[in-house]
């Protein structure tokens, strides 16, 4: 009988919509309190919420990662309903406390059946390496080989991103190097990577157009001649992701599949409405 191996990851992948049910991937969620109203994402508190919040100029936004607690009895329910082994992929350790919590809580529990994979990014550049995991599972593949797939999956990712303003994550402590920006914050448009789980700038721009027009140069320069997938990823900007998802559609001949979406609280959180995100993974 082949191995049953199941998928664990946590809510920034903002996996596109039924896939996780689909293919039986347990989200953990964190936490996030608007207004001093604290609540789970995707359960209690929505994009909307954040995006209302930080619009307001005395709104609040705060986000904290799962427990180890949490981690460990979600893992313990999942060996208990027959899983042989368990894959948890997390959002980048630089970003968040949330992989370490899930660390801590895999070496409680029975260190050598849980695996946790460090996706070194966050939202679709996590929920790709979770779903490649969870397509080799589903196929039946072995724990070893599965860990495998997520971490390679992980190593063929580029996440590129468009902020408004860099005031957003200088709030969250989330900027790294993109702080020598801010002088100049107000003149310029910044496009920022996520290089080794950090949050790295790339190149300014003069307008919101000439941004998205170099997102989508620079997401085809990373697609090159390879067949890839892709997500397009927004707060409270959906026509322009939707824009810019269209002009990828026709520009990627290699493209096997397109995401577009918005993200949830977290992320919104620290990057700010206005966010346009592309993934690209190379297959």
């Amino acid at each position: 009988m082949a191995e049953r191996v199941v998928i664990v990851t946590d809510s920034t992948a903002y996996l596109p919509t039924g896939l996780d049910v689909e293919l039986g991937i347990t989200v953990v969620p964190l936490h996030v309190v608007v207004n001093g109203r604290a609540g789970t994402e995707g359960v209690d508190v929505s994009p909307a919420d954040v995006a209302q919040a930080l619009a307001e100029r005395r709104g609040t936004v705060s986000t904290s990662r799962p427990s180890p607690a949490d981690f460990a009895a979600t893992y313990r329910a999942l060996l208990a309903d027959g899983a042989d082994g368990i894959v948890s992929v997390h959002l980048s350790s630089e970003l968040s406390g949330t992989w370490d919590a899930a660390r801590l809580a895999a070496a409680e529990c029975v260190p050598e059946a849980v695996r946790v994979v460090d996706s070194r990014t966050t939202a679709m550049g996590l929920g790709f390496a979770v779903l490649a995991a969870a397509e080799a599972a589903e196929a039946g593949t072995g724990l070893p080989e599965v860990e495998r797939i997520a971490e390679q999956t992980v190593d063929r990712t580029t996440t590129l991103f468009y902020v408004d303003t860099l005031e957003y994550l200088r709030r969250g402590g989330r900027i790294g190097a993109a702080q020598k920006w801010l002088g100049t914050a107000l003149a310029v448009k910044p496009i920022l990577h996520v290089v080794a789980g950090r949050i790295v700038p790339l190149e300014k721009v003069r307008t919101a157009g000439k941004a998205l027009a170099r997102l989508e140069e620079l997401a085809v320069s990373a697609a090159g001649d390879a067949e890839v997938d892709v997500a397009v990823q927004h707060l409270a900007a959906a026509d322009r992701a939707a824009g810019l998802a269209d002009r990828l559609r026709a520009g990627l001949p290699g493209l096997h599949r397109l995401y577009d979406s918005e993200v949830g609280a977290v992320v919104g959180a620290h990057a700010g409405p206005g966010l346009i995100g592309v993934v690209v993974v190379r297959r």
